[in-house]
């Protein structure tokens, strides 16, 4: 009998290094892990756009009209990569065990105002990317702007929705909490 519990015990899930356990449960620093790597892929597809597809169309003889389009994209990447320092912090705190804290409210916040900011850049400039289209026959170029809002706008309500959800799980923690 006695080797036979040994073994089963031998069996047992062990946590691993890189985990952290709060009241038993093990996290996996893995479970963020593809998350973050997204993230930075994004990330450095954007900065590349930036850095390179950007500069050379805004050298190009052939944008006339696109030219102050493709300078001002510069101006909504600096809400972009705020928040996506924001989406890593917020994975940081998981990984932490800090999920439920003023600080993951905080970082979706930043990721809201982020997104509104993109949305709103975007909105301002519409008429002039709306402009260039009708003079170049291009209406491809409006929904390109439509569809950079409406992904805006989804990611800011998504953050709002998050955030709030994260706010009232919270306040029922601190209640349950100070519940002998």
């Amino acid at each position: 009998m006695k080797a036979k519990s040994s073994t089963i015990a031998s069996r047992a899930p062990m946590a691993r290094p890189n985990s952290t356990t709060k009241k038993g449960v093990p996290v996996e620093r893995g479970s963020t892990l593809f998350l973050r790597g997204v993230v930075y892929v994004i990330g450095l597809l954007v900065l590349g756009v930036c850095a390179l597809a950007l500069p050379a169309g805004i050298v190009s003889d052939e944008t006339d009209l696109y030219r102050p389009i493709l300078l001002s994209l510069y101006i909504p990447a600096v809400p972009f990569f705020v928040a996506l320092f924001q989406t890593l912090k917020l994975l940081g705190y998981v990984d932490e065990n800090k999920a439920f804290s003023d600080l993951s409210v905080a970082a979706l916040k930043n990721i809201r105002n982020c997104a509104v900011a993109i949305a709103g850049l975007f909105t301002v400039g519409m008429p002039y990317i709306y402009y260039a289209a009708e003079n170049d026959d291009a209406p491809g170029v409006i929904l390109v702007g439509l569809v950079i809002i409406f992904a805006s706008v989804l990611v800011a309500v998504i953050a709002a929705v998050l955030q709030r959800l994260l706010q009232s799980a919270i306040e029922i923690k601190k209640e349950n909490d100070l519940t002998v």
